[in-house]
């Protein structure tokens, strides 16, 4: 049920409002002069002349604010957690004596949880943009209730329409008998760097905000620590974007939706001026489906992506850092059935460089299912080239099942053995030969070959990325069944000059064997 409000001319409505609330507006109508039915975005060109500050530096942002922030919302969830027993003899024989009933195990226990964010609405009927992690529950969470509420405080149930995690999109519906307020996306691709921009959202829950910068870069891919998604390119930013901005919109100084707020970098939580929009000619077309209630299209190869740093260029003999290197191929996956194998480094799709701007998955994403594309790539020292019918990408409950698990963080263990040969001195491992009784100790998979790594030296490059109880499968690309396979591995290494080898490693509870570069001491 909405509130009741009071009857606010519309005029003055929409000229009179400053950077203060992010939280009304919603019962006005649209005074456009049009008839019944003709509704105008509120940045239509033919309402935006007043408002438009002159070229340069804006004296002002107030005219353009008022105009625009009638369309930016409130956006808040009431969630049910459950939460972890507070009983101290859970899972234990006494565990009914602790506050349970009946000597039985105790009832899941629940809070209620919230979140908070921003969004925009882009049709006059009441369908709403805002991120995909502003309304999806976390964790062991369900969402209850979502609750819109427009600048002048007024609030309404939302139902949600549709959201794609991928693209971190979601699209909600409200409301009303009158028309709402709303804008329109804008051409993104000609955004430039130095351009003005200004935010509107709800930082910190304080209602609605107005903040201005310019673009500092376009499609820039935000540092993650590995490859780039489907969708990791971004409008960059200096307006003040903080916790609650999220989903909210970024405007040109025609009033144009250039980007949707994102994310931001920061070590304190806070903005210090790297903020992050969704392009509008990323977001659009996905947000049109999604409001159509249709499963987002993208393509799909089936495998799992890792960067191609100056460690595996040396280990491979590349001239440089090129491409992305293939970590695992799932059975049964287009990239399976085109015969891209682990190890093998993508440098080409479909005629594309791939680069940290347009990445195999940015391409990949992008091109509409049951296309095939040539991809090229490096395999042993070789160029080659296959053909990939691109597939569909799965739902997101079929790649959580599939999802794999790496503890890459194990700690090493430590030895003051005395180390000889090539593998000790230049690798900084102890190694031995994978025995059944090993292999069983370490659940290896039946008929696994290799060696296992007994010792870590911490001061060598293998000590940060390797753990005692690895297997080593492969070494350069080839089978290592002995210890003395893997000395003469690395002496070869050694003789042709190559500045670290490339390990393949299956470790306990992984599902699936993963590359290391090991730089050689």
């Amino acid at each position: 049920m909405k509130r009741k409000h009071k009857e606010v001319k519309p005029v003055k409505y929409a000229y009179g409002l400053t950077s203060a609330l992010l939280v009304g507006g919603a019962a006005i109508s649209l005074a456009t002069g049009q008839p019944a039915g003709a509704q105008v975005a509120q940045n239509d060109e033919s309402r935006m002349a007043g408002a438009v500050p002159r070229a340069g530096a804006p004296e002002s942002f107030a005219d353009l604010t008022a105009q625009l922030q009638p369309a930016v919302v409130n956006i808040s969830t009431t969630q049910r957690v459950e939460v972890q027993s507070a009983n101290p003899f859970a899972g234990t024989p006494f565990e009914g004596l602790f506050g349970s009933r009946g000597g039985g195990s105790q009832e899941p226990q629940y809070r209620e949880g919230q979140s908070l964010g921003s969004g925009f609405v882009i049709s006059a009927d009441g369908y709403i943009v805002t991120n995909n992690h502003v309304i999806a529950p976390a964790g062991r969470a369900t969402v209850e209730q979502i609750t819109v509420t427009m600048p002048d405080g007024t609030e309404y149930p939302a139902e949600l329409v549709g959201a794609d995690r991928q693209s971190d999109l979601a699209v909600l519906k409200i409301s009303r008998d009158e028309p709402f307020p709303f804008v329109e996306f804008g051409d993104s691709e000609h955004s430039r760097v130095g351009d003005w921009v200004v935010a509107i959202g709800n930082p910190f829950g304080l209602g609605g905000t107005v903040t201005s910068g310019i673009i500092s870069a376009v499609y820039r891919t935000p540092p993650t620590g590995g490859v780039t998604g489907a969708y990791d390119r971004y409008i960059q930013t200096d307006a003040s974007i903080n916790r609650g901005n999220s989903g909210g919109p970024l405007f040109d100084m025609q009033g144009n939706v250039i980007g949707i707020n994102n994310a931001i970098i920061s070590p304190t939580g806070g903005s210090v001026g790297i903020g992050f929009a969704i392009p509008a000619d990323i977001a659009a077309p996905i947000v049109a489906q999604l409001r159509r209630g249709e499963r987002v299209e993208r393509g799909y190869l089936g495998v799992s992506l890792g960067p191609v740093n100056d460690d595996i260029a040396d280990s491979v003999g590349l001239d440089r850092s090129v491409g992305e290197f293939v970590q695992i191929v799932r059975d049964g996956d287009p990239a399976a059935r085109a015969g891209i194998q682990p190890g093998d480094i993508i440098v080409e799709v479909g005629g594309e460089t791939v680069t940290n701007d347009r990445s195999v998955s940015y391409i990949v994403a992008n091109t509409a299912p049951g296309t095939t594309l040539p991809v090229t790539l490096y395999r042993n020292g070789e160029r080659r080239t296959v053909n990939v019918t691109v597939g569909q990408f799965p739902t997101d409950e079929a790649l959580a099942q599939e999802q794999e698990q790496f503890d890459l963080e194990a700690e090493p263990e430590a030895t003051d053995e005395p180390q000889t040969g090539a593998v000790a001195e230049q690798l900084g491992l102890q190694v031995m030969d994978l025995t059944p009784a090993i292999a069983r100790q370490l659940r290896a998979p039946a008929g696994t070959q290799g060696v296992v790594i007994a010792a870590v030296d911490r001061g060598s490059d293998a000590g940060q990325k390797v753990t005692r109880g690895d297997i080593i499968l492969s070494a350069n690309y080839n089978d290592v069944a002995t210890a003395a396979d893997l000395e003469r591995i690395v002496r070869e290494a050694q003789a042709s000059g190559r500045e670290a080898v490339l390990l393949r490693i299956q470790r306990v509870g992984a599902q699936s064997p993963f590359y290391v570069p090991i730089r050689l001491r």
